[in-house]
């Protein structure tokens, strides 16, 4: 049965973090709950809600931004003492208000996730993990790449302390103490982690987890290995998890998985049986969900889903009905209650309104004094630039807690910019420099476009895709909806192997192209250059003597393997452009901190061929996509002259009646077909500048094969040349 949810608004805090809101415990059964939440401003607010209305507990002050906020209390009692972690400190409150605990860490970063066991707490920072008892140290663990999440499988279940860390290079690290027990590999990068059924399901080691790129699942957690439950691609291409709980919504017995996305969707998943979910329902909202819970928060007995944004609001998707039945009487009861709140939402805005128009002419007045001092309003922007595996390009979602008025793209090497659906945003280009020269000036302009946002919007999602080999920076600079006009600039790397995709192993069967660097540098060096490289690297140089990445290029599917050392540095891969960009930018670097480098390469013949064979699909349905495109005014000309088209081919025939489907496909990506002729074109060259010769005369030859060539013809023309 399709549950039946209504919108309500309760009230907005400051701008709030990933996993700072939370329902305690309610007093009796079915009896409504307070909801606390810490925002960005440093303020921990405790409401209730009585006839409609928010009702505050109490108020913090304002201060350091909460990142975190927590549940806690003695095992097996109700888990209302509230903890936040603020900076590297953990604060807790009672459900009063009243402050009980101020521990400072011995963390040199700010906390970034946290989690609460009884008397244990477990804290990471970016890379740290931090294990306390009772506020005392116990254990510590180094991290290979930054933690998104914490939690601990339940102690009364499970009968020891199973901490389980959520890391970006799409990894679980199982600990026991101090010490890793091992690995479980994801799909994504895990950010967010949650106990199954809120309790760890029966065996109390089943855990949830959500990645950025938008697939959920359930792994079990067991002594010795994990074993995979269930798992959820994100066909609908929907935004990244950001957090999870799990409540009987449906009042069927069983708990539903309530999902939150960065894209505002709230999902609901129920389970048909025991590892079977099905989307049962999704509401959308404007702007990411930071926290969900489920419970009773709006009025006794009515259950409902409460959400809290970026921006601060706290709303609640109920299940009491907007409508009731019953008599007249009720009725105008529920009308004169309606009107009441009206009158006084009215009263507030008119004060709001007033006071806004004091405030603007003190400003004006004050602005034009001799003593001014001109001051820059500060807002907060929630920014994620991530490289999608689908189709090969980079989401940039911008988010701004107040609505947004423009956005300024600017890049200083050639990028595409791609068609979002969720996207209502004007764009318009400006014309720039587009010749690409080997001595191009470092701020020249390669793209610059304006999005202009209609009213209220404050989440915009953009789409690039970039040419590996080419290498600079995105820049947008963020212009919201307020008085005095002010602008923010983030700055994006464009990396020279953009399109690389971090992944668990490769296939060790395919052709390698080989590329050893030997030479009086550090291991912290090396791993600078690779990082300038790459994406998806960790930035802290990894433990040990020796690390071995491996990487997928998402839009052509060749390999990467890198392995190195201090003094020394292996790297293969089936593309031989991909070793051509590596041997160009290690030397640039190297000759940068005046290092001498000792290059040299294998250079396998067969490799071509294999990267010809994995391009030359892609280039047959881009150039039949091309042509389709090109005959479909002419055939719509001919459909109006001749008034039907029964006369035509059945092929010409099947291209009209898939001209809409076609040009969307077209439109959706463009210069697609130049991409892959420039690939071509560099694979070309780079295999014949291994040899030391220079083919770029026949360059030109090469294009005009490119049409209407075959697979077979193309590998002939690399042979030949």
């Amino acid at each position: 049965m399709e549950p039946s949810l209504a919108r309500v608004d309760y009230l907005q805090v400051g701008v709030t973090a990933q996993k700072t809101m939370r329902l305690l415990p309610a007093s009796g059964k079915k009896a409504t709950q307070k909801v606390v939440v810490g925002d960005q401003d440093g303020v921990v607010t405790c409401f209730g809600i009585k006839k409609g209305e928010a009702v505050p507990v109490f108020k913090t002050l304002p201060g350091q931004k909460i990142s975190r906020l927590e549940l806690g209390g003695a095992l097996n009692t109700p888990q209302e003492k509230i903890f936040v972690a603020v900076g590297s400190e953990v604060r807790g409150f009672t459900k009063r208000g009243k402050q009980f605990l101020s521990f400072e860490t011995n963390l040199t970063e700010s906390i970034k996730a946290m989690y609460i066991s009884g008397a244990d707490l477990f804290l990471c920072a970016s890379y740290i993990y931090n294990h306390y008892c009772d506020c005392k140290d116990q254990h510590y663990f180094l991290s290979g790449d930054k933690i998104n999440d914490v939690l601990c499988l339940p102690v009364d279940k499970v009968n020891c302390i199973t901490p389980v860390l959520a890391c970006q290079d799409r990894v679980l690290r199982v600990l026991q103490g101090s010490d890793l027990l091992y690995e479980v590999e994801l799909p994504g990068p895990p950010t967010v982690l949650a106990l199954s059924n809120g309790n760890g399901g029966d065996s109390g080691e089943e855990i949830v987890y959500g990645t950025s790129d938008g697939k959920l699942g359930v792994t079990q957690i067991t002594g010795t290995k994990a074993i995979p439950r269930w798992e959820i691609g994100n066909e609908k291409k929907r935004g990244g998890i950001l957090c999870i709980d799990s409540f009987d919504i449906l009042g069927d017995g069983v708990k539903e998985l309530l999902v939150g996305r960065d894209d505002g969707m709230i999902e609901i998943y129920s389970f048909e049986s025991a590892d079977d979910p099905v989307l049962r329902h999704d509401y959308a909202l404007s702007e990411s969900i930071a926290s969900i819970q489920g419970g009773c928060v709006g009025k006794d007995g009515y259950d409902e889903i409460l959400a809290a944004t970026y921006s601060g609001w706290l709303t609640g998707l109920t299940t009491e009905p907007v409508h009731r039945e019953g008599g007249s009487g009720e009725e105008l009861k529920l009308s004169q209650e309606m009107q009441n709140k009206i009158s006084s939402l009215r009263n507030e805005l008119e004060q709001l309104q007033i006071k806004v128009l004091q405030e603007r002419e003190k400003y004006q007045q004050s602005s034009h004094s001799s003593t001014a001092v001109s001051s820059v309003p500060a807002f907060s922007v929630n920014d994620k630039f991530t490289l999608n595996k689908d189709d090969a390009s980079y989401s940039l979602i911008l988010e701004v807690q107040t609505a947004i008025d423009n956005v300024l793209v600017q890049s200083d090497v050639p990028l595409d910019l791609l068609d979002v659906d969720k996207n209502s945003a004007v764009v318009s280009f400006s014309s720039c420099d587009s010749e690409v020269s080997e001595t191009k000036e470092p701020n020249s302009n390669f793209l610059l476009a304006t999005y202009r946002c209609q009213a209220n919007t404050t989440r915009l999602e953009l789409k690039v895709r970039s040419i590996e080999g080419q290498y600079g920076t995105l820049q947008a600079y963020v212009t919201p909806r307020i008085q005095p006009k002010t602008c923010q600039v983030h700055q994006y790397q464009i990396k020279p192997l953009s399109l690389h995709q971090r992944t668990h192993s490769i296939d060790q069967d395919r052709p390698m192209n080989t590329l050893i660097l030997k030479g009086q540098f550090s291991f912290a060096e090396i791993h600078s250059w690779v990082v300038f490289c790459l994406p998806e690297v960790p930035e802290k140089t990894p433990a040990g003597e020796c690390i071995t990445f491996y990487f997928q290029n998402t839009f052509l599917g060749t390999q990467l393997e890198s392995t190195y050392r201090k003094g020394e540095g292996y790297f293969k891969s089936d593309n031989i452009s991909t070793i051509s960009i590596l041997k160009d930018v290690f030397s640039k670097e190297a000759t940068k901190r005046k290092i001498n480098l000792n290059m040299s390469y294998d250079v396998n013949e067969e490799s071509v061929r294999h990267t010809l064979k994995l391009i030359h699909p892609k280039l047959e349905y881009q150039q039949l996509l091309a042509k389709k495109v090109h005959l479909i005014d002419a055939l719509r000309e001919l459909q109006v002259h001749e008034g039907n088209v029964d006369f035509l081919l059945p092929k010409y025939r099947s291209i009209l009646e898939e001209a809409d489907q076609l040009l969307e496909e077209y439109k959706r990506q463009p210069a697609h077909l130049e991409r892959l002729y420039g690939m071509i074109t560099d694979l070309f060259i780079d295999k014949f500048k291994f040899k030391g010769t220079n083919v770029k005369t026949k360059v030109p030859l090469l294009l005009e094969t490119l049409d209407g060539c075959d697979q077979d013809g193309l590998i002939a023309f690399f042979d030949a040349a």
